[in-house]
């Protein structure tokens, strides 16, 4: 391989997971998550509000298929009541349009 070679150190061929999805904690960690996307559709059907029950149970259905250290729980409630929060704001911009 020459040092020109513009793919080195990247997956340039490979395509996207369906239903994976990155998460940022404010400590700088990212974690990938399958099916995070489904339960935040699943849920905003259901018509929950953005509050901490909803985070906690967000985090419980995602858990089924993702490893979630127990200590790591209240981390993941934070962040994904912060990512419903968005989800719901987009969503609800969605239907304005």
């Amino acid at each position: 391989m020459s040092n020109n070679d513009k793919t080195k150190g990247g997956c340039c061929c490979t395509s996207p997971t369906p239903g994976l999805r990155m998460l940022t904690f404010p400590d700088g960690i990212r974690l990938a998550v399958f099916g995070l996307d489904k339960i935040f559709a699943a849920v905003y059907d259901e018509g929950r509000e953005v509050n901490t029950d909803t985070a906690a149970d967000i985090v419980k259905r995602l858990a089924v298929n993702n490893y979630i250290a127990s200590s790591a729980r209240q981390k993941y409630c934070d962040l994904l009541i912060e990512e419903y929060r968005k989800y719901v704001h987009n969503r609800a911009d969605d239907s304005k349009k």
